[in-house]
């Protein structure tokens, strides 16, 4: 018997990350990256990146209602990614200190988040 899938087909690369990564309030997504270290942000970075594209267009290719499991995740870790990008592209070195005023002001909720 085979394990269930944890991605739509073609995203495989990215399934060591889901357990970490793909958090589905935009809270947990925040806490995610400051909860990261460095080394974990660069391996999910170096491997999101790449298919992001990909996942952006398969997940354009149909309608919200229509997700099923393994498409939500693929969003949850693409939503995570633009949060690492941040960090990685834009905080580099200074994302400790980042991370250390933003643990201050956390965020608790959002619209978009599942009631």
């Amino acid at each position: 018997m085979s394990a269930a899938r944890l991605l739509p087909n073609g995203f495989a690369p990215l399934e060591p990350f889901v357990a970490f990564w793909a958090a589905d309030t935009l809270s947990g997504r925040d806490t995610c990256r400051l909860d990261s270290s460095e080394e974990q942000r660069l391996a999910f970075y170096g491997a999101a990146a790449d298919l992001a594209g990909q996942a952006w267009d398969y997940l354009d290719g149909k309608p919200l209602a229509d997700y099923g499991a393994e498409d939500r995740r693929l969003l949850y870790l693409m939503l995570s990614l633009v949060h690492v990008a941040l960090a990685v592209e834009v905080q580099r070195d200074g994302e400790a200190e980042h991370a250390s005023g933003a643990r201050r002001m956390p965020i608790t909720h959002c619209h978009t988040d599942p009631v």
